[in-house]
């Protein structure tokens, strides 16, 4: 099986993230300011791990495409977002998905608007 720079850079992060953890668990997990450190640590590993998983399975107009509904509805690009990395990390996406894929995963995951009608008798 041939692995692609993605996976490699992935399975990297991941083994430091797991010595990190090790060393804090031996030091006796220290006080709150280490604790919280290591917390957004953790974070930020999560979202370079997101971050790559995203590069490897959206195509570059994909990418455009999710950027720009990131900046104005951000909570349906965090929706999308998980569902690719979700959908990546089960193996059920084997190409990259192209603008037209990413414009019906919006549509699909977009919240039905409600529409109000008010009549006057």
């Amino acid at each position: 099986m041939s692995e692609t720079p993605d996976d490699d850079r992935l399975e990297e992060l991941r083994k430091q993230k797991r010595e990190q953890l090790k060393q804090q668990q031996q030091q006796g997990g220290g006080d709150a300011a280490a604790n919280a450190e290591a917390q957004q640590q953790a974070q930020q590993q999560a979202e370079e791990q997101k971050q790559a998983i995203l590069r490897q399975y959206l195509s570059d107009g994909a990418r455009r495409r999710l950027n720009s509904v990131k900046m104005s509805k951000p909570d349906l690009a965090e929706r999308v977002e998980q569902q690719v990395v979700a959908l990546g990390r089960s193996g059920r996406l084997q190409d990259q998905l192209d603008e037209e894929q990413m414009k019906e995963l919006l549509r699909e995951l977009k919240p039905d608007s409600k529409s109000f009608d008010i009549s006057r008798r």
